[in-house]
């Protein structure tokens, strides 16, 4: 590939909103009491005084599909602002692929981010569709490290244009004073600040039209519920979202809560997966249609499993000799240890399936010897590839994007689950499908693409299917499944499916509209450059890759009832009402144009003449829900 990089590119210092590396960040010094290591962006205390929006652009050229492609590659801040006041909140570091030669006001858009909480979207950015990504190889072991950083033959930028942006207290973005980082460390504040981000982009890059997708992996998926809704509320109508590896509902995984509360159900499917992987214990030869035989396992656990943990840990009545043989025989696990360990959590699971040997959390197929230095961590499918990820970010972003600063770019804070506020809708912990339910009721034409690694011990795709089955039969709903891990795309072959199922789904969810692009030949206004000589400070991470934690003091939260049916549809309806009477600041039960648009409900605004039946200049609630069910919602 061929980098072309703008003359007169600005170089950006601490300074820029790039978090800490200095006082002319205007970051202040922890406090002594503050042991975390990473000390600046990470830090829940830490604020910027100012943030400026600068950006490096360079341009860059691709082949995808035997097609020249031209791009855009755009580093650096931006500040989300107040909805109501347009006070500056935080600073966010983003990476935003263009491609040139194509109308802004009707590309695709997607905005991509990881999850933790803590986690920069590294992994996405350079693992996943940009246009660049570490050679992984997943699962070896033996590749060459560091990953070299290839051309990506399956990156999305032909299908849409590439959003990479890291939460708060991640990477380089950072709260603004009088905010702090702590801020936004939480499931409601994190997707608000999100969600000003996105209106932000979209209104500074004239984006209002574009077709617009969110992209989010792990916790990222619980953000996109979340902020999906507030957008929709907002309104900004969104085409599309793509979840990967999911976490919908933290009540309803047991390797989150303590598994006496919750049955390890969801999890049966993927041990399945993991022990035709290994082939222990299984009918041999080992299952040659892994569809077919998940399939066998989602019943088992469904029908026969699921019922009988429950009675095992409501009266301790223990698992029949019939079943106990079923479950070793289908995943890999001798049936002494089901009958030692009814409710079997990951963890027992991922500690006791190979003697002497530690498997991947994040990639159960990833195996190591026990005491060997990939298995410091328990992880090996995280420990061998972190390193690669950190040395590359800032050599990429220095050396191809031209941007520099003297800050360090935070990989992972795991200080930041720590002070995370898990609560949401009253629950100690996040159930975000009535979230993505109150999506559906404003934009019942949204689609999703659920993309599930069948070998994830972290997220389990069967625990995934359960949570979107409450929503019920949607054809607006793909969900698919990867050989791999959490992070699917690592893999060389499933990277390949998916981009192809991904091409089809924003196909699907922009209709007829044309989206590949036809090359654009090389523009002589840009010339190749050798890379500045400015260093860029490591990546800095206080700890291995989180497995979708919460803080101690929750691990024994009571799990909030998923709910279902007319329960779910009447949790949807309130929470829609709770932002019409937010606005309803006089409580007579309506609203004027004028009200909707200082509270911030888009949505009202929008289509405000059409809610508005009655040619009174004021809606009701009853108004807004009978526009709802007009316009196809079922909740």
């Amino acid at each position: 590939m061929q980098r072309l990089v703008t003359l007169g590119v600005v170089l950006l210092v601490g300074a820029c909103g790039g978090g800490g590396g200095g006082g002319s960040s205007g970051t202040p010094a922890p406090p002594a009491a503050f042991t975390d290591p990473v000390t600046y962006a990470s830090n829940p205390l830490a604020s910027l005084a100012s943030a400026d929006e600068i950006t490096a652009v360079s341009r860059h050229q691709i082949v995808l599909g035997g097609i020249t492609l031209n791009y855009t590659a755009t580093a650096g801040h931006m500040t989300a602002r107040s909805p109501g006041s347009g006070a500056p909140e935080a600073s966010f570091f983003y990476v935003a692929y263009t491609a040139d030669g194509r109308d802004p006001a009707t590309r695709p858009v997607t905005f991509f981010y990881n999850g933790g909480p803590g986690s920069a979207t590294v992994w996405l950015h350079l693992g996943s569709f940009g246009p660049r990504r570490l050679a992984a190889g997943a699962p070896s072991t033996s590749v060459p490290t560091p990953f070299a950083l290839v051309d990506n033959a399956e990156s999305l930028l032909d299908v849409s244009d590439l959003v990479f942006v890291d939460a708060i207290g991640a990477g380089f973005s950072e709260a603004i004073a009088p905010n702090t980082n702590a801020s936004f460390f939480g499931v409601d504040a994190d997707a608000a600040v999100f969600r000003d981000f996105v209106m932000r982009y979209v209104a500074l890059n004239g984006r209002a039209q574009s077709p617009k997708f969110l992209f989010g992996e792990s916790y990222g998926t619980t953000r996109s519920a979340v902020l999906a809704n507030l957008l929709e509320s907002a309104g900004v109508a969104l085409k599309g979202i793509v979840l990967q590896s999911s976490a919908l509902n933290y009540n309803s995984n047991c390797g989150i809560t303590a598994t006496p509360l919750v049955p390890c159900t969801g999890y049966v499917p993927t041990y399945a997966s993991v022990g035709a992987w290994y082939n222990l214990d299984l009918p041999n030869p080992a299952p040659a249609n892994l569809p077919a035989f998940v399939a066998q396992a989602r019943t088992l656990a469904s029908t026969q499993y699921d019922p009988a943990v429950r009675r095992f840990m409501s009266m301790a009545a223990p698992l029949d000799a019939g079943l106990l043989a079923q479950l070793a025989n289908t995943t890999g696990m001798p049936a002494s240890r089901w009958q030692a360990k009814p409710n079997m959590d990951p963890g027992t699971y991922h500690d006791n399936l190979v003697a002497d040997t530690v498997i991947g959390y994040y990639d159960a197929r990833v195996n190591v010897p026990a005491g060997s230095p990939l298995a410091a961590e328990q992880d090996p499918s995280s420990t061998f590839i972190t390193p690669s990820f950190a040395q590359a970010i800032t050599q990429y972003l220095a050396n191809d994007l031209r941007y520099t600063t003297p800050s360090n770019y935070v990989l992972l804070a795991n200080s930041t689950i720590r002070n995370w506020n898990f609560t949401h809708d009253g629950a100690q912990l996040p159930d975000t499908v009535p979230d993505l339910a109150a999506a559906f009721a404003h934009n019942p034409k949204l689609k999703v693409f659920s993309a599930n690694g069948y070998h994830d011990l972290v997220t389990p795709f069967y625990t995934t299917e359960m949570d979107l089955a409450r929503l019920g039969a949607n054809p607006n709903i793909t969900v698919r499944f990867y050989s791999g891990g959490h992070m699917t795309y690592l893999d060389d072959a499933a990277r390949v499916q998916q981009r192809a199922d991904l091409a089809q789904f924003y196909q699907s969810a922009i209709a007829a509209a044309k989206v590949s692009i036809p090359g654009v030949p090389a523009s002589a206004a840009f010339e190749t450059r050798p890379p500045d000589a400015a260093a860029m400070p490591p990546a800095v991470m206080d700890g291995p890759l989180p497995r979708l934690q919460v803080p101690p003091q929750l691990r024994k939260a009571k799990p909030a009832p998923a709910t279902e049916g007319e329960a779910l549809r009447l949790q949807v309806e309130r929470k829609i009402r709770q932002g019409f009477d937010a606005a309803d600041t006089d409580g007579k039960g309506f609203l004027t144009l004028d009200e909707a648009r200082a509270a911030g409900l888009g949505y009202v605004v929008r289509n405000f003449e059409a809610i508005d039946e009655r040619r009174a200049g004021r809606v009701s609630f009853d108004d807004v829900r009978r526009y709802m069910h007009d316009e196809g919602s079922r909740y």
